[in-house]
């Protein structure tokens, strides 16, 4: 019998049961392209299925191609080889592009023909057109198969080679075993496993086994998968037909990305006050409150330069508006900050409410730039302010009313503005956005009249780049400073970014380095994470030690959410205050360094943060060290762990020499610095905010001379703000060092620019390691000559150093662990959760508040199944048939956890009190003989009910709740067998069912998702299972299992056992 076909849609916003004709005039529309992926039992159905889909004819664009690219295509060796009409594979054609050992590649002619302009490429046509004289071929070259519109692209790797990259991704700095979706989503609490965040970046920066590298983008705007789980190999899929480009192989990683930034642009250039501290909040509900935070900052001697206004300056959250009772002045506002030092960023999102009398409602609609349905109409969507509309930045002319609007703004002292909800995030629908059927009427060199599944990752991108032309046009003589939490390959062109709403937990204080990095390795070297974590509260200890962090990142910004408790540097005790004011006057200090690798990046593409192998590309251990970061030649050493002691661990360095300095400030809870020998890093004084500085101002030079006995840096000075550095108008020194016998001579190699030198006083500190150093005063531009003592004298400052710093370290006031819970027989209850991991899975469990699981991590697929944070949803359960009844915040006990070998077999057992002498039990459990399953085992069981009430409980009912993260919400389903032998497919749209009797699924049904080819099966026992019902929320699904209802006692307890399983449905 004929077995049967499985269709999947993955990258379509159109599944497979909802075929039908196109309304569109976008090519991509046809109906075999709006099969995405095939699971195939046989041939026979194979060719069935492929020879029975009409085919729709389409007019392609043609584009002129020369002889060159015949010939390329010709040395290239195989145009593809084709199946049959609709499947296509072979080796991908190429031609070089922008410079040499650059080249893109194709799967044939035509597909070059029909691909869609680039919006990654600073300049689209540079991507279309190739060079000529170019004898150099390319060392790797991509095999692609097409299959039913779907392009799939793989290029193997010799063995140990390394991957980074791919943009915004949670989870660990080295990217092997991983797989992303580049969709950008609003993905409020993300964990390690999440696999679309807010940015897309179809980018992997590839590093060999004997360091060199190269990078490979997939230019395409539409849903890509990255898939990484094969060691070195890399697989993209995605929509064809879209163009592959490989830059390189090139001597180091750097290279690479110098590269690839001619090709996507480079960052603006910030304005020298945004690489200061800003301090956040949703929100300052109040002019006087932020006013009441700018004078604390004062008062208390912590740097800060920028002070930001979330959306409750707005007037009902309508943007371009102020609330006239609590922002009711918001020039006097902004007159006041300035004259205390600081900036102000204001926030607008991309919804605009719906509401006839509203101004930038009014002139939207009367020049048509809003986003419309498949029907033509406005698209109305549920945000904020409420029902509201979008405009289409696709469209020059929404983009110049936008910047039109934003000019008018920045009018009332707007300093900044900040983009947030801009993938673009919908409320009240399951795909946190708006439906991809939409239309957007884009310019033809953007890519024309497309559905929303094509541009929805450029959307942010274009919203970003329409604030920043509309603070051009305010202020000329100002550098923008936009910060956007949506983005795309480019976005750095016109604005900064975040790293979105993270968590105030350890884990995300670790990943919060490698997310930066990773960032920088797509092209967007500034940015930084919320620091302290901005959904839930953060402990003193924990917000310590992520200000240590995180105030040498590129992007500095303290940020928390509604209804947590305080999170300014002052809020967690002294000595959290002492550490914040210490960590930031060390930032302070090294902002002429930070500055001028800044300007680096501006115009030369290299990166700001780097990964600690960027010093050694060969060292194979160095590629997965998280713990530490560069700053051009500073290498930054944190410790991102609870019970991580900085200066008890041992610190793995790159080969070479590395000298320990500090400006007498260490402390345990900020980080290390060490300077490569061979470098010279400028250092300034002490400020409150980047406006105290002066030119005349003391210059620190800090050198460490390499194993020759020299040493080289830059200072790169200007105003700080506007355009003058473009006309010449900057300083660009480069010093030099290096020992001539007994002396050091430092001196100026060369300088840049039309500045003439300041009259200052130099200050030179010779690294001698153990934070010992030698130092000299001079006058900078003149020589200055150091006299080095003996190796004797040498070796008794370093080892007197070590004592001091020792001694500095000892006596320094650790930040009080409060954040302890009383603990329990059997247990660890510091905050922590109990991590098991055996088999095919990683599960967290929080015994102090519900006994909650937070985390469900399958290993192979390396998906993340649960959303979650410490505090609420993950897997929970409750006592009654009421929403959050007894059970899912009380605190539990560990009664048993065994571990019968690392690896094989976990089991922990909890038990939490729900009053009225009932317990809630728990076991859960991972078999060393199934290891893909994992069981949980739950009753609510009576101890102690009193002989009055007959021994028996009041009613209950044992209420199972876990909620899952929906990676691809559109083409996930609920699949099941009722005990009645009827199949069932649970959709979205459906909203909420409640399945019992004999459509009660027969003991298991399934969550799919078709783009993952993978579905979480739950097996139970239909004995103890009286009702099951799914929830659809905002990104998540809610598969409950409810026992009857009827009170228990101590010989007739109400349980229910089941278990979870990863099945492969490809």
């Amino acid at each position: 019998m004929e077995k049967a076909l499985y269709l999947t849609s993955c990258f379509h916003h159109t599944s497979a049961r909802h075929l039908g004709t196109p309304t569109s005039t976008d090519p991509s529309t046809i109906p075999y392209r709006i099969l995405t992926s095939l699971h195939f039992i046989n041939t026979n159905t194979r060719t069935f299925v492929l020879n029975s889909i009409r085919k729709k004819k389409v007019k392609k664009r043609l584009f002129d191609f020369d002889r060159r690219s015949v010939l390329l295509a010709t040395m290239a060796g195989n145009e593809g080889t084709t199946l049959n009409s609709d499947i296509r594979s072979g080796k991908m054609i190429f031609e070089p592009i922008l410079e040499e050992g650059v080249f893109r590649f194709d799967c044939s002619a035509d597909d070059k023909n029909v691909a869609f302009p680039s919006i990654s490429f600073e300049k689209p046509k540079v991507r279309d057109t190739p060079i000529i004289d170019v004898g150099k071929l390319p060392n790797y070259v991509p095999t692609f198969e097409c299959v039913m519109g779907q392009q799939t692209v793989n290029i193997e790797f010799p063995p140990n080679t390394s991957f980074y990259g791919t943009g915004e991704v949670s989870g660990q700095l080295e990217r092997t075993g991983k797989r992303i979706f580049t969709w950008n989503t609003d993905a409020w609490g993300y964990g390690p496993g999440t696999t679309s965040l807010y940015q897309s970046h179809p980018w992997i920066l590839v590093v060999l086994p004997n360091g060199e590298a190269l990078g490979v983008l997939a230019d395409t705007t539409k849903r890509c998968e990255i898939d990484l789980r094969k060691e070195s190999n890399i697989k993209l899929i995605s929509p064809s037909s879209y163009p592959v480009i490989i830059f390189g192989p090139f001597a180091s990683p750097t290279d690479v990305l110098a590269s690839f930034s001619r090709a996507v642009g480079t960052i603006f250039m910030p304005p020298k006050w945004s690489l200061g501290y800003h301090q956040c909040r949703w929100s300052y509900d109040s002019d006087a409150r932020v006013r009441e935070i700018a004078r604390t900052f004062r008062e208390k001697d912590i740097p800060c330069d920028v002070i930001w206004m979330d959306i409750d300056y707005m007037d009902g959250f309508r943007c371009f508006t102020f609330d006239q009772e609590r922002f009711s002045d918001p020039k006097s506002l902004v007159e006041d900050l300035h004259q205390n030092g600081f900036k102000a960023i204001w926030m607008l999102d991309p919804g605009i409410k719906k509401e006839d009398g509203y101004f930038v409602y009014d002139s939207g609609s009367e020049k048509d730039i809003w986003i419309q349905t498949a029907d033509g109409k406005p698209f109305v969507g549920e945000v904020w302010p409420g029902p509201c509309v979008f405009p289409d930045y696709t469209q020059s002319k929404a983009r110049s009313w936008w910047a039109n609007l934003v000019k008018d703004f920045i009018s009332s002292g707007v300093d900044g503005i900040w983009n947030d909800m801009n993938e673009p995030a919908v409320f009240k629908t399951v795909t946190k956005t708006m439906p991809e059927s939409n239309i957007h009427r884009g310019d033809a060199e953007l890519g024309g009249y497309q559905k929303h599944s094509h541009y929805h990752n450029v959307y942010g991108m274009l919203m970003a780049r329409s604030t920043y032309e509309g603070m051009k046009l305010g202020n000329e003589e100002k550098r923008p400073f936009v910060l956007t939490r949506a983005g795309f390959v480019g976005s750095q062109r016109y604005a900064a970014t975040w790293t979105g709403d993270n968590l105030s937990t350890w884990e995300h204080l670790h990943m919060s380095i490698s997310m930066v990095v990773q960032l920088g390795l797509s092209g967007q070297p500034l940015s930084g994470p919320d620091i302290g974590g901005f959904a839930g509260n953060a402990t003193p200890k924990l917000f310590g030690r992520w200000m240590g962090v995180g105030s040498m990142f590129p992007f500095c910004r303290g940020h928390s959410e509604t209804d947590t408790i305080d999170h300014e540097p002052w809020s967690f005790g002294e000595e959290c205050e002492e550490v914040c004011r210490i960590a930031l006057r060390r930032r302070y200090r090294l902002l002429p360094h930070i500055y001028t690798l800044f300007y680096m990046a501006h115009t030369r593409g290299i990166p700001v943060a780097t990964p600690t192998f960027f010093a050694d590309p060969e060292d194979l251990e160095l590629r997965t060290h998280e713990n530490s970061f560069m700053l051009g030649s500073l290498l930054i050493y944190a410790s991102t762990g609870k019970d991580e002691e900085l200066y008890q661990t041992k610190h793995k360095l790159p080969k070479g020499i590395w000298l320990s300095f500090d400006f007498e400030d260490s402390h345990p809870d900020i980080p290390a610095m060490y300077l490569k020998g061979g470098s010279i890093i400028p250092a300034g004084p002490l400020y409150q905010n980047v406006g105290e500085a002066n030119p005349t101002d003391s210059l620190l030079l800090l050198v460490a001379l390499d194993e020759q006995g020299k040493a080289e840096g830059c200072l790169f000075e200007d105003d700080g703000d506007g355009y003058g550095y473009t006309k010449g108008q900057y300083l660009l020194t480069t010093y030099v060092a290096e020992r001539q016998s007994s002396v050091v001579v430092v001196k100026v190699l060369k300088a840049e620019g039309s500045w003439k030198r300041p009259n200052r006083r130099l200050h030179v500190k010779l690294l001698l390691g153990k934070c010992a150093v030698i130092e000299a005063w001079g006058t900078d531009g003149e020589l200055l000559q150091i006299s080095m003592p003996s190796e004797s004298k040498v070796s008794d400052l370093v080892s007197d150093s070590e004592k001091k710093l020792r001694i500095r370290i000892e006596s320094s006031k650790h930040i009080p662990d409060s954040d302890n819970v009383s603990g329990h027989k059997g247990t660890e209850l510091s905050g922590t959760p109990i991590e098991m991991k055996s088999g095919d899975w990683v599960l967290k469990v929080v015994p102090w508040i519900g006994g909650r699981i937070i985390s469900m991590e399958h290993l192979p697929s390396g998906t993340q199944w649960l959303h979650s944070r410490v505090d609420v949803n993950g897997y929970e359960e409750y006592s009654g048939v009421e929403y959050r009844s007894p059970g899912c915040s009380e605190e539990y006990s560990v009664i048993e956890r065994d571990i019968e070998q690392a690896g094989e077999e976990e089991l922990v057992k909890l038990e939490g009190d729900i009053g009225g002498g009932l317990v809630i039990e728990r076991k859960i459990n991972i078999s060393k003989d199934n290891p893909k399953v994992f069981q949980i085992d739950s009753a609510i069981v009576a101890r102690k009910v009193g002989a009055g009430s007959g021994g028996f409980s009041r009613l209950v009912c044992l209420r199972v709740h876990p909620m899952f993260n929906l990676l691809h919400p559109t083409e996930s389903y609920v699949s099941f067998t009722a005990i009645d032998g009827t199949k069932h497919e649970v959709w979205p749209e459906s909203g909420e069912e409640i399945f019992e009797g004999s459509r009660l699924p027969n003991g298991e049904w399934m969550l799919v998702d078709k783009c993952l080819g993978m579905g979480l099966v739950n097996r139970f026992n239909i004995r103890e299972v009286y009702k099951c019902l799914v929830h659809w929320g905002t990104g998540t699904v809610n598969l409950e299992l409810w026992s009857e209802s009827r009170p228990v006692s101590k010989d007739n307890p109400i349980k229910i056992s089941h278990q979870y399983e990863l099945r492969s449905e490809k």
